[in-house]
């Protein structure tokens, strides 16, 4: 019961984060002159629009319930790199965009967090409730910096490939690209049998996010507080 009341708390959230992380692709696509995603109706809010049936929705549900952890994402925003008006200015810009809104938006739940934990004095009554959506923002500044990190792995077709394609000889980027037709099974490989590599390559995360939670930690509500 515990496990499913903390996902019915995290999936709303991880959702929102993984809309805006593809809806900030698609509008810098659109400013960098690539009108795909607009034309073919994903530069939206709507999560519908955003949901792959497996990898949003059931992807998530295996991971959290069989091993303890999320792991999913957003149908990809359709974006043609020949249209950029710089292919690889745009490139870089728009698969950066995506990792941005998530850094924006951990900036908007640690302000938010602040705000709840001192305004909850001010109405004793609905500190449940102020406990509740601090609890939702904690979510929210983690999984958006695991966003960040993840997406940022130079694992093809991840964002941070994009950039480091872009960095190589232009015959290593064909075939540095081409691993790209693997990169599920390599992901798989990391959250498995590569573990001790992605903790390495998250520990800056864990300690940016620790960071917060110490900053933040004179406004959290304390449990079982009733004004």
């Amino acid at each position: 019961m515990a496990d499913l009341q903390t996902f019915v708390l995290i999936a709303p959230v991880l959702l929102f984060s993984m809309v805006a992380h593809e809806y900030a692709h698609g509008y810098a696509a659109l400013r960098q002159g690539d009108s795909t995603a607009a034309n073919l109706g994903r530069l939206t809010w709507n999560p519908l629009k955003h949901i792959d049936p497996f990898m949003t929705v059931l992807l998530p549900i295996m991971t959290f319930f069989a091993g303890g952890f999320i792991f999913g994402g957003a149908k990809p925003v359709p974006v043609q790199p020949a249209n950029f008006r710089e292919y690889v200015r745009g490139d870089i810009i728009v698969s950066l965009a995506g990792v941005a809104s998530n850094a924006v938006l951990v900036v908007v739940c640690a302000v938010l967090f602040a705000a709840v934990g001192a305004l909850a004095p001010t109405v004793p009554a609905a500190y449940g409730a102020a406990r509740i959506a601090q609890q939702v923002l904690s979510y929210g500044i983690l999984f958006n910096f695991i966003l960040i990190f993840f997406n940022l792995l130079p694992i093809p077709p991840l964002d941070g490939s994009h950039v480091v394609k872009h960095l190589l000889p232009p015959a290593w980027q064909r075939s540095y690209v081409k691993i790209g037709a693997f990169g599920l099974i390599v992901l798989v490989g990391l959250l498995t049998i590569g573990r001790p590599i992605l903790d390495l390559w998250m520990a800056p995360m864990w300690a940016l996010q620790g960071a917060i939670v110490r900053v933040l930690a004179p406004w959290a509500i304390p449990i079982g507080a009733i004004g």
